[in-house]
């Protein structure tokens, strides 16, 4: 497992840290002029747990992160953790239930990984799986928009999706891609057991390896004008299908 330094702002992202990893943070600048009780709970955890809590002005805050929502509360942090190909086998053999993953291809936009995050957390996957390479890891933007579920849900990062993803194969879990082009629909087709579910890029998709790795083929139909949907409601959807079939 490798780490990065990083910071978590927003009081969801930084409620969720302080109470599932507080040995992380370092300390909290919080708004100084804020009468809120929700910031108020995160100092008084903080001070609980002996962690620094300094007050900042708005202006401070702001210069501390551009061009983002704070809501009133940084959370500066030692470590993120960010599991290796090497950890998978591990995450995958202390589970009870079969396995439900997700698998982003190449997905660059922090938002759109933030809200795959939130989804894949409500719909109970185990873990998500990326590329290190043309791929967004986690960042504090993915942090605030994934409210909280950056720090729960376990995001593996591997040098080789390919063969992350043969490996699966070969470990029993069947890989589901969505594709445009494919002949069946997620709603044809039983996604129950052990599954990882494999979505594309923003606009490009999968790339062709990818593709050709998974074992099926699956596709939302569209009824209106909008030929496709942004990569994090196309998971959403294809997610909430399988756990609805899984009758979770």
């Amino acid at each position: 497992m490798t780490t990065i330094n990083q910071y978590v702002f927003g009081l969801h992202a930084v409620d969720a840290l302080l109470n599932k990893q507080p040995e992380r943070v370092i300390r909290l600048c919080v708004y100084e002029e804020r009468d809120d009780k929700k910031l108020h709970a995160l100092m008084s955890l903080a001070k609980k747990l002996g962690i620094p809590v300094c007050p900042a002005s708005r202006k401070e805050l702001d210069n501390m992160i551009q061009d983002a929502n704070h809501q009133g509360v940084i959370a500066f942090c030692r470590e993120s953790r960010v599991y290796a190909e090497s950890d998978l086998k591990h995450l995958l053999q202390h589970l009870t239930v079969p396995p439900f993953l997700l698998l982003l291809d190449g997905v660059q936009d922090p938002h759109n990984l933030g809200a795959c995050f939130r989804s894949a957390d409500a719909a109970g996957v185990h873990a998500i799986i990326a590329p290190k390479d043309k791929a967004v890891g986690i960042t504090p933007v993915v942090s605030k928009v994934a409210s909280g579920a950056a720090e729960t849900l376990p995001f593996v990062q591997v040098t080789n999706l390919a063969r992350t993803m043969e490996q699966l194969k070969e470990s029993g879990i069947w890989l589901y891609g969505a594709d445009a082009e494919a002949k069946q629909t997620l709603y044809q087709t039983k996604l129950t057991g052990a599954i990882g579910i494999v979505l594309g890029a923003e606009g490009s998709g999968m790339r062709r390896l990818t593709r050709e790795l998974c074992d099926v083929l699956l596709k939302i139909p569209m009824q209106g004008s909008v030929s496709s949907l942004n990569v994090s409601v196309a998971t959403g959807i294809f997610l909430f299908e399988a756990v609805r079939q899984r009758g979770v």
